[in-house]
């Protein structure tokens, strides 16, 4: 089995997106597409929130690629030219990845049926590997160091943690990493005490991204995330 994920950008890069039911729908439609054209398990996320607290958080679209991601499981990476049939009308713009899934935090008990939204909201993340840091130290960094740093400070119901093998499409942005981090709330997300525990928590994260991520190509979006094919 091999994971890709698909980032779908309609908003303008440096715009960031909320509110898009139309997209989450359209996406809740495709899931026996995609069964259909292989895939074994689907996900996505969407920016369809919209509520005060969303919009207190901190967010970037660097790229304009973050309204909806599809994260999609296939038996071999040849069947993704029909996946992509699927999804490249959906957007104004697709960007595939060939990733590599660690899930230092899974969700608990939780067996989805299509079309079910998960529990909490969703920050997704991309960023690509500054030049000034070999693969080595940028590893060491957002593995040997961020990841247990966000799982002792962040409340995280789910942590799913994906590195590019490679970038799939045409023109997408050569990003290495793909993140998925879950709260309960969109309240506790946009609440510094309530994220990192406190400001001294807070300064932390932040001296820690900041020895592997160039904060100016960085992209971080409030999602929902729903089941398409189980």
């Amino acid at each position: 089995m091999e994971k890709l994920i698909y980032l779908l950008g309609d908003t303008e890069a440096g715009t960031i997106p909320r509110a898009k039911a139309a997209l989450r729908d359209t996406l809740l439609e495709t899931g026996s597409a995609l069964s259909a054209a292989g895939a074994q398990q689907v996900t996505c996320t969407v920016a369809d929130l919209d509520d005060a607290h969303t919009d207190s958080i901190s967010q970037f679209n660097k790229h304009g690629l973050l309204d909806a991601t599809v994260a999609v499981w296939l038996e071999c990476v040849d069947q993704r030219p029909a996946v992509e049939s699927v999804l490249s009308p959906i957007a104004n713009r697709l960007a595939g990845y060939l990733v590599t899934e660690s899930v230092p935090r899974a969700l608990e008990a939780h067996d989805p049926a299509p079309g079910e939204r998960s529990p909490g909201v969703h920050l997704v993340t991309s960023f690509p590997k500054p030049d000034w840091i070999e693969d080595e130290a940028f590893y060491a960094c957002w593995h040997g160091s961020h990841t247990p740093l966000s799982l002792e400070i962040h409340p995280l119901l789910q942590y799913n943690r994906n590195s590019v093998a490679r970038v799939m499409t045409p023109g997408a942005p050569n990003f290495r990493a793909i993140v998925n981090e879950s709260v309960a709330s969109s309240e506790i997300a946009a609440d510094p005490v309530a994220f990192y525990q406190s400001e001294e928590g807070q300064k932390r994260a932040v001296k820690d991204l900041l020895a592997f991520v160039d904060f100016d190509t960085l992209s971080t979006v409030v999602m929902s995330e729903y089941t398409l094919v189980p």
